[in-house]
């Protein structure tokens, strides 16, 4: 997993409170591999989304902090 991303400027429409759970945890590969894996749920609608990579976490954020008719779904 890289870096995580750097701070943005938000739209005023995401100045709302939202709560979310983030679990992120090292998983072993085998051969000496391993690779930074994570879930991320929404509180509210109980919605979740596993996760690789620091660009599909930030985009369910800000899709769950969205209302729906601006995004698509965040989550492969």
């Amino acid at each position: 997993m890289s870096n995580p991303p750097t701070a943005t400027h938000l739209p005023e429409s995401l100045h709302h409170s939202q709560l979310f759970t983030v679990r992120v945890q090292l998983e072993d590969l085998g051969d000496g591999r391993s690779e930074w894996r994570g879930k991320v749920q929404h509180t509210l609608s109980g919605e979740a989304c596993y996760f690789r990579d620091w660009q599909t976490l930030v985009t369910f954020i800000v899709e769950k902090a969205t209302p729906s008719n601006l995004l698509t779904d965040g989550c492969e």
